[in-house]
């Protein structure tokens, strides 16, 4: 009897137990305040850890990369990048989404090629430090001359992957034809709404892109078609150039590709 109850104790303290681990491997999600090395600054990131994380995907919002306002310490931004961080989450990634630092009023082309290379090092060594998975750059609109020019600058090792989305093809310092993107040795995904009006990412040069990619083992790009009521400046994120009302299946086309990138 007395032997019954013990196994039933320690059973009982097994399932306790188990109970306990998976809340102490829970999920972890909030905002980061990154030293970036410039006295006070800090540059804010939100981190969204996954136990079940297949790779670490650093998204890089366009436009000047704002949080917006901070609501139950949650950024309200509604930039592509921003506002599609669960549904990156939900595919089993670890999410970093990288804002403006806060000594900036900007983030103009010119630093984006240049200043914010170093800024994202710091979040690329801090995500293999913290999570130990592959990681993936993402970049939309002038996010995407921040992730070209900082997995060219890390090279391979450092980052394992770039997906570019509603890219900077043309009239800016850091647009991707004038980048070495030939030199980049890591897979390579370019995805632009068919309807972008944005006259700095034309989607018939954002085709072209691919070509110049000499020395990807592999690269893809794909036009997308779908949403619904675009609204305001064609080259803000609730127009066609921030695949609006076509979040999902957008990151879909994404995520797929990441966990098994394929020519065609």
């Amino acid at each position: 009897m007395l032997e019954k109850l013990e196994g039933r104790c320690m059973k009982l303290f097994l399932a306790f137990m188990f109970l306990l681990l998976s809340m102490t491997v829970k999920a972890q999600e909030g905002l980061v305040q990154m030293d970036i090395g410039r006295g006070e600054a800090r540059l804010p990131t939100y981190v969204m850890s996954n136990p079940k994380a297949v790779a670490t995907l650093i998204l890089l919002p366009g436009g000047d990369a704002p949080t917006g306002k901070i609501v139950d310490g949650k950024p309200t931004s509604a930039n592509f990048l921003s506002r599609t961080r669960d549904i990156f989450y939900a595919e089993n990634f670890n999410v970093i989404v990288v804002y403006r630092a806060s000594d900036l009023s900007s983030l103009d082309y010119g630093y984006r090629a240049k200043e914010h290379v170093g800024e994202i090092a710091r979040v690329v060594a801090y995500a293999k430090q913290q999570f130990g998975k592959p990681i993936w750059l993402v970049g939309t609109s002038r996010g995407t001359v921040s992730g070209t020019a900082t997995a060219i600058a890390l090279g391979e090792t450092e980052v394992q992957g770039l997906v570019l989305t509603s890219s900077v093809t043309s009239k800016k310092t850091g647009a991707i034809a004038t980048q070495n993107i030939g030199s980049l040795k890591i897979p390579v995904l370019v995805v632009h709404h068919k309807n972008d009006a944005c006259k700095i990412c034309v989607p018939s040069e954002a085709s072209r892109i691919t070509a110049d990619l000499k020395s990807s083992p592999v690269k893809k790009f794909v036009l997308v078609e779908g949403g619904s009521d675009p609204q305001g400046d064609p080259c803000e994120a609730q127009h066609w150039h921030g695949f609006i009302n076509f979040d999902k299946e957008t990151v879909k086309i994404i995520v797929d590709w990441i966990k098994n990138p394929q020519n065609t």
